[in-house]
């Protein structure tokens, strides 16, 4: 863990040590903060000398997109809250300093045609061998459930074997994003998938706490995801860049893409049946864990694929004929 090397260090620590106590997770909010200490460590600044000017040469100073612009600046003000709360200032600098305007974002969105192949492509990859078979179907089983169970990528990892109700069909995600627990409800699919893989499992006396465990036993890394994936993608020729247009960032294929697109994919299930797919939203964000009903309401916008790669299409011909 790389130390913060400013002037005002101690502080940095003693509020992430703060929000740690509270209950924060705070995996990426070190990162946030480091640009500011480099930027005290820098211009060698006393904290309570900082004036309107500093903050508009630091945030001129960040070379990245207004999205990552204004992750840092809100952490900088919520250090200057907490400078506040232990009475070493008075007022916050950063209260009413303007954030950037962000770029719209466009997720990849996978057809149900393009997630079957997908899968296909990452099943077609299973190596038989003893020494290898079960960990590639292991690899295979996370990414299958991503795809038809809408999961954020750390939640199959994270699965333990008495998490999987084979009675009725459910399964337990417990302490994701933002801390909260759900049951899900599975498919007749996803149930017969899960039972043949732990068959295999209990087959080949894999025994682990976790139900879809690596190759040692313990907890199967993220990696195993992100390798199976994108060599799907290179072998059914899915690959895309991420591409920025204007204010417009359109989102490369990643394993949370199919997150987006099982929401997306049910909503046009729900609309192809007659049915009003706004009336699904309060079920549709809570089998997804979503803490806001309107982060699932976004979902709405996106329910036609074709019409991305369109807009997509369209933005770099009009690019390109400037």
């Amino acid at each position: 863990m790389k130390p913060f090397k400013s002037r005002i260090s101690d502080q940095l620590e003693a509020y992430i040590a703060y929000r740690r106590n509270l209950g924060f997770l705070d995996k990426h909010f070190r990162s946030m903060l480091r640009p500011f200490d480099c930027f005290m460590e820098q211009t060698g600044r006393n904290i309570q000398d900082l004036n309107p000017l500093d903050f508009m040469a630091f945030k001129k100073s960040l070379r990245l997109e207004p999205r990552s612009i204004n992750a840092i600046i809100i952490a900088a003000r919520g250090f200057f809250d907490y400078l506040i709360r232990i009475q070493i200032l008075e007022d916050n600098p950063l209260r009413d300093f303007p954030l950037q305007r962000e770029n719209a974002f466009v997720p990849f969105i996978f057809s149900p045609s393009q997630t079957k192949r997908m899968l296909r492509a990452i099943y077609r990859k299973i190596r038989q061998t003893p020494k290898h078979f079960f960990n590639d179907l292991t690899a295979y089983t996370a990414v299958f459930l991503l795809a038809q169970c809408g999961m954020r990528i750390s939640e199959p990892l994270r699965l333990k074997y008495y998490h999987y109700r084979k009675d009725d069909g459910t399964l337990y995600i417990e302490k994701t994003k933002f801390r909260k627990d759900r049951l899900i409800a599975l498919s007749s699919n996803v149930i017969q998938h899960i039972n043949n893989y732990l068959a295999v499992k209990e087959t080949l006396q894999k025994k682990s706490q976790w139900l879809l465990p690596a190759p040692n036993g313990g907890i199967l890394r993220q990696n195993r995801i992100y390798t199976a994936f994108h060599r799907a993608l290179d072998d059914i020729y899915l690959k895309r860049k991420r591409r920025v247009i204007g204010n417009t960032v359109f989102g490369a294929p990643t394993p949370h893409s199919l997150r987006h697109s099982f929401a997306v994919n049910t909503l046009n299930r729900i609309r192809s049946r007659e049915e009003d797919p706004q009336a699904a939203l309060p079920i549709l964000s809570a089998y997804m864990g979503h803490r806001k009903y309107r982060y699932t309401a976004v979902y709405l916008k996106f329910t036609d694929a074709k019409q991305r790669q369109q807009l997509l299409d369209f933005s770099i011909k009009a690019l390109h004929d400037i």
